[in-house]
């Protein structure tokens, strides 16, 4: 029996949720999100699977793969473990594990392309790889909420201000200049970044993926790819290329 016909898991553990995608080989076939741990385990108690990849943030991930009794073969995503792409990181510890699977999800789908992975989080994280498969880097940047926290949390009057999909250019009221400047000025942001990578790499492909992507979908200059699921598409890479070692 050949990868496409095995059934995988991939594991995404996060700080508020865990998501969960059941994979027919290479086919994203279902995908949960579980914001109970007893609903995550009782699941994993009892689905059985040709292998299960976890990638854990906010949980131990050993733990995590000890309730996975029915899977074949168990990967925890770490530095450590081997990936399908050349990682080029300088502190390979210390990157993300979002990350490395955003940019193995990208490779994954454009495999002969220069990719720029923009995860629309609680950070903006860019992220490229070439088209020969090297992870070079990319930049850290703070995410929406994050900015209209900080205009909140560090000045004495200021409100909280949540966003909206309709923002003027010039705002008339102090909520609607907070949202002018935040919004405005982080589409402005992730423009002028996509248009530095287009410029210097030809054929790239943009994937926007992340909490937030469909807030800048339609916002953004230029075809970009909004791919929700990459995450988990590229935590599946990693658990097949591992798989066929």
């Amino acid at each position: 029996m050949g990868n496409d016909d095995k059934i995988y898991l991939a594991v995404d553990c996060g700080n508020s949720s865990a998501k969960v995608g059941i994979f027919e080989g290479h086919t994203l076939k279902q995908q949960f999100t579980y914001s109970m741990q007893d609903e995550l385990k009782f699941f994993l108690e009892n689905f059985s699977t040709d292998g299960i990849i976890i990638s854990s943030v906010a949980q131990d991930p050993l733990i995590i793969s000890s309730w996975a009794a029915k899977a074949k073969r168990k990967y925890i995503l770490d530095s450590s473990v081997p990936l399908p792409i050349k990682n080029l990181y300088a502190t390979q510890d210390t990157l993300g594990l979002d990350r490395i699977a955003g940019v193995c999800g990208a490779h994954r789908r454009f495999p002969d392309a220069n990719c720029l992975v923009v995860d629309a989080g609680t950070c903006i994280t860019y992220d490229f790889i070439d088209k020969n498969g090297n992870f070079q880097g990319g930049g850290i940047s703070p995410g929406l909420q994050m900015r209209f926290m900080a205009v909140h949390t560090f000045t004495s009057k200021l409100p909280l201000v949540s966003p909206h999909d309709d923002v003027p250019l010039i705002g008339n009221t102090t909520s609607s200049c907070i949202q002018s400047g935040v919004v405005n000025g982080l589409v402005e942001e992730l423009n002028g970044i996509i248009i530095r990578y287009r410029q210097r790499f030809d054929g790239l492909k943009v994937i926007l993926c992340g909490g937030d992507a469909r807030f800048f979908e339609n916002k953004l200059k230029g075809s970009i790819f909004a791919v929700p699921e990459l995450v988990l598409n590229g935590l599946n890479s990693i658990l097949i290329y591992n798989v066929g070692r």
